[in-house]
């Protein structure tokens, strides 16, 4: 489900007042471009979100996106499919974190003379 991320949420929050280029709202939501583009095609391949390739007077090319009129019907099952999902992310990262901390080692041991 497209809007069933919250950073995909603040997007079309963001969206709402009019279209920006993505390096602008970037900085808004205070994530990586290329995070952002990845939440952006989700939208778009939903087709709530445009993006717009435009030249600027020096000529460097510029990725505007704004959003497209759009209905979401909700039901109780694409509300559970989306905590689900959010869930299994969420451990997923606590499993990658705890792998990661396990290679690294214990930080206490100290080497004999």
């Amino acid at each position: 489900m497209a809007v069933g991320h919250p950073q995909r949420l603040r997007i079309i929050a963001e969206l709402s007042s009019g279209r920006l280029h993505v390096s602008e709202l970037a900085r808004r939501l205070g994530i990586s471009r290329p995070l952002l583009y990845m939440h952006l095609q989700r939208l778009e391949e939903a087709g709530m979100v445009t993006g717009e390739l435009e030249l600027s007077p020096e000529g460097k090319a510029m990725k505007f996106h704004e959003l497209v009129p759009f209905r979401v019907h909700v039901t109780v099952d694409t509300v559970l499919d989306a905590l689900r999902a959010d869930e299994a992310a969420k451990a997923a990262e606590t499993t990658e974190a705890a792998e990661a901390a396990d290679q690294e080692g214990p930080d206490d041991v100290q080497e004999s003379p």
